[in-house]
């Protein structure tokens, strides 16, 4: 199950305060505004979050429009983009143990099912589409005429993700795979 030194005390001090992740630094929302998110088993407050409100959410577009157009993610190969998204389906197998706890101190969700059904689900998730990366294909249908007829396969842009309470990593990880191996940036709402 979960080793002696992880407990949910120990987790409850590392999370007292959430902020947003803009742009690849956290910050407050820009109203100053938060909520408490409780722990589902006790009722007490887990950790005080960033509110983020529409000015909030325009920056996160912003910055992920910004990354798409100037930044290396959609311009990098799919054979790199996939050997990242397997980086990171091994970072989540390394830290399995303490991703649980906080999934479980989040939703309520009992730890072993967690741990034993929803972090492994992510992990094969991310690495069937680390897989998929370099491997997406199609047909290219003709048309009657002459003309020039192909299919371009691009990144469409920024992705607008919203995330539920009930398997909030595991539903991330469907839809942050795909986005991830296209080349896509995504502005992700988490469950709260």
């Amino acid at each position: 199950m979960t080793t002696a030194t992880l407990s949910p005390d120990s987790l409850k001090e590392k999370i007292k305060t959430g902020k947003l992740l803009i742009n690849g630094q956290f910050v407050e929302a820009a109203s100053g505004k938060t909520f408490e998110t409780p722990c589902p088993s006790t009722g007490e407050t887990l950790a005080t979050v960033a509110e983020a409100d529409k000015e909030d959410v325009d920056r996160a577009v912003e910055a992920a429009k910004k990354a798409f157009e100037e930044g290396p993610w959609s311009k990098m190969s799919a054979r790199e983009r996939g050997r990242l998204i397997h980086r990171l389906a091994e970072l989540v197998s390394a830290h399995r143990e303490e991703l649980a706890m906080i999934d479980t101190l989040d939703n309520g969700k009992p730890i072993f099912e967690t741990l034993n059904v929803d972090l492994p689900l992510v992990i094969d998730c991310l690495e069937y589409y680390a897989g998929w990366a370099d491997k997406i294909e199609g047909d290219t249908i003709p048309v009657n005429g002459d003309y020039l007829n192909y299919t371009l396969r691009e990144p469409v842009g920024v992705c607008g993700q919203i995330i539920p309470w009930n398997f909030p990593m595991l539903m991330a990880a469907w839809k942050l795979g795909p986005m991830l191996a296209t080349g896509c940036t995504t502005v992700l709402k988490p469950a709260e």
